[in-house]
């Protein structure tokens, strides 16, 4: 899901980062998945996404426009419009999103009789390596019955709260949750910035452990946002 008009940071989703717009970086992860069967766009009908569609039609990506507010709405018809049986959902706030992160969510998913599988029920990865897979049967129940705007959206607010859905969380052997990876603010956008010019160009399928990496070698950059708040746009 993607669109333009982030309150904290306005037109971060299409912000150049090293050379490339940040969703650009985002997809190019989630492509390298060799579980991921096709990536697809769920963005508004708000004319300041118009270039965010354009972008995905450029890119040969499918792209479908939907409710700015109600995000469980757009998800659930660009699922519904699509066909898809299985929903991996990532948000392009996470440039450094880890495709083998993602790979190990969705074989749990696979793996197993869950409704819904994701590494952030429980955070110990670091925000903005998040990823949650879900049926769709489980989507279209949440849309027929989550009522109130959080649930709204969020977009799984009520499959994970409701107790109605089979669930589990995926963890990481260390608690690495007091890292913040994701881009809310330009302090975050400037931290990921920085992280880049140590990574290996061209590269979008490295493991995460590349940037801890970077950051035992240049402690100085977690400084760059350390006052950000973690999974701030849910509180």
């Amino acid at each position: 899901q993607a669109r333009m008009g982030s309150t904290r940071l306005p037109g971060k989703t299409m912000a150049n980062l090293s050379d490339k717009p940040m969703l650009q970086h985002v997809i190019e992860r989630v492509r390298a998945s060799y579980l991921v069967d096709e990536v697809i766009i769920a963005t508004t009908t708000q004319t300041n996404d118009d270039s965010l569609a354009e972008f995905t039609e450029g890119s040969g990506l499918k792209c479908f426009r939907g409710s700015e507010e109600d995000v469980l709405d757009r998800v659930y018809q660009t699922a519904r419009h699509h066909s898809v049986e299985h929903i991996v959902r990532v948000t392009p706030d996470c440039p450094l999103l880890d495709p083998d992160v993602v790979n190990r969510v969705i074989d749990v998913y696979q793996s197993n009789q869950y409704d819904y599988v994701s590494n952030t029920m429980r955070y110990t990865f670091p925000e903005g390596l998040d990823v949650e897979v879900f049926s769709f049967p489980a989507l279209e129940q949440a849309w027929k019955e989550a009522r109130t705007p959080s649930e709204r959206e969020h977009v799984t607010t009520y499959i994970r709260n409701s107790g109605q859905f089979n669930l589990f969380n995926v963890g990481h052997s260390l608690n690495l949750s007091h890292l913040k990876w994701s881009v809310d603010t330009k302090e975050d956008f400037a931290f990921v910035e920085a992280v880049y010019k140590y990574l290996p160009d061209g590269n979008e399928s490295y493991q995460f452990n590349r940037v801890l990496q970077v950051l035992r070698e240049h402690p100085e950059l977690t400084a760059i946002n350390q006052g950000s708040v973690v999974n701030v746009g849910y509180y």
